[in-house]
């Protein structure tokens, strides 16, 4: 069938937020229609963190690898474990700007699908984060999955 397995790289974007699970259960389910595809989870601290990260707590030693290594244990426990056997799967994180970031791995990995939740309510960062997705539906080189927040996850298979 020629629209068999057109997903070959997902990277599903997580922020931790609550809709990023309802999301990820979506990449993990186009991951699993998909043979032979590679999940890709990503999260980016964004840069305002990343500066006062940098700025503000330079005497505390290894602060980046506590922050990495904080990262990597919620990737574990909240994504990592509940992914199948079978299912390839790889973690990457950045620090920058998020959209700018995101679209630069979408095109120096080459990936085939992003998948990322919308976010809700009405305060001004979940404004910005509907502008954000906007953005990137529109600047990215492949599809966008968005899923929004309350959206129930495609049951299992």
């Amino acid at each position: 069938m020629p629209h068999r397995n057109l997903f070959k790289k997902i990277l599903f974007c997580t922020d931790f937020n609550s809709d990023a699970l309802q999301a990820f259960y979506y990449a993990l389910n186009v991951a699993q229609g998909n043979e032979g595809s590679e999940l890709i989870i990503y999260h980016v601290i964004p840069e305002p963190e990343a500066q006062f990260w940098n700025s503000y707590i330079y005497e505390v030693d290894d602060v980046d690898k506590k922050a990495e290594q904080d990262i990597a244990k919620v990737i574990d426990e909240t994504y990592l474990q509940r992914i199948p056997e079978g299912i390839s799967c790889s973690v990457r994180t950045a620090m920058g700007n998020v959209g700018e970031e995101i679209l630069e791995i979408s095109r120096s990995e080459d990936i085939d699908l992003i998948v990322i939740g919308r976010g809700a309510g009405a305060n001004m960062i979940n404004r910005l984060l509907g502008d954000f997705v906007k953005k990137l539906i529109h600047k990215a080189s492949c599809p966008v999955l968005v899923i929004p927040e309350g959206k129930n996850p495609p049951a299992e298979s």
